[in-house]
């Protein structure tokens, strides 16, 4: 790995070591007023212990929080294991993303070509990204179920929808940023306009599009994530939340937020991986 690039890791290893440090600070902070009526009760040695002990803790302390994971986690695979329901969230988001990639080629390449078409659609698309998506997962999960339409595609789909704008922007703007110079060469070349978009056009977007991909990940996830707290759903990272919710199990709560941040990251990465095979001329790499 380039020193530039391990260099510009140490700010995050700080920000997570300060984190690391303060969190048995902020358990005992966050959960005193349970703590003091616990150690009034007698039922732990100090107030630190009492707070990191509680059965229903706003903050698990860190041992909560590692005994916590190493529960959901055994057995690793299963329909109950944490990573078997992060990685199926994980297929959904990839999934979403993958469709709403498609939609938006074509819808941000009209938006690019065609200003008749974005003064008609443009405002739909941005009035669309409004509409509630807690709302709008059960009426097209509903929906397409009268179709046979089942098990993961409807969350995929709620999962690029929300991806779908910021996508079509990115295709948008990056097929409209080709440099006129560039395009007049290609007229004087007499280039067809298809040999202009895919060998030039596109090549000058796709470090946008990438970039807006990246960005659209995270949505992505979230709206997989709440599908499946909106949806009839046993499997997932939302089908674990809303189990854990309804047992009561606060600790249980934080390792699934945790596991979604840590898969939010590794989508990152895999998308940056990616970023950097199919835009190996950019500057940025």
């Amino acid at each position: 790995m380039p020193v530039k690039r391990i260099g510009g890791l140490w700010p995050m290893a700080a920000v997570g070591l300060a984190a690391l440090l303060l969190w048995p600070l902020l358990t005992l902070l966050v959960n005193l007023p349970a703590a003091r009526e616990a150690l009034a009760q007698g039922g732990c040695a100090s107030l630190y212990a009492c707070a990191s002990t509680l059965n229903s803790p706003i903050l698990p302390a860190p041992q909560q929080f590692l005994d916590g994971a190493a529960q959901m986690l055994n057995p690793l695979w299963g329909k109950s294991s944490l990573l078997y329901n992060a990685l199926y969230t994980g297929w959904e988001t990839l999934f979403g993303l993958l469709l709403a990639l498609v939609v938006a080629f074509f819808t941000g390449t009209l938006l690019a070509f065609s200003k008749p078409f974005e003064r008609a659609t443009l405002p739909w698309i941005v009035a669309s990204q409004n509409v509630p998506i807690i709302a709008l997962a059960p009426v097209l999960v509903v929906l397409l179920g009268r179709f046979g339409v089942q098990g993961m595609l409807p969350k995929a789909l709620i999962s690029g929808y929300i991806a779908f704008f910021a996508l079509t922007v990115g295709v948008a703007r990056g097929l409209a940023s080709l440099d006129p110079l560039r395009l007049d060469l290609m007229r004087s070349y007499c280039a067809s306009p298809w040999f202009v978009y895919w060998h030039v056009r596109l090549p000058v977007a796709l470090p946008l599009i990438m970039t807006n991909l990246k960005v659209a990940a995270a949505g992505a996830l979230v709206g997989a994530i709440v599908a499946e707290l909106s949806t009839v759903t046993f499997a997932g990272l939302g089908a674990m939340l809303l189990a854990r919710y309804y047992a009561g199990d606060i600790v249980g709560l934080w390792v699934v937020m945790a596991a979604s941040g840590v898969l939010g990251i590794a989508l990152y990465a895999l998308l940056s991986l990616l970023e950097r095979v199919v835009t190996p001329w950019s500057p940025k790499h």
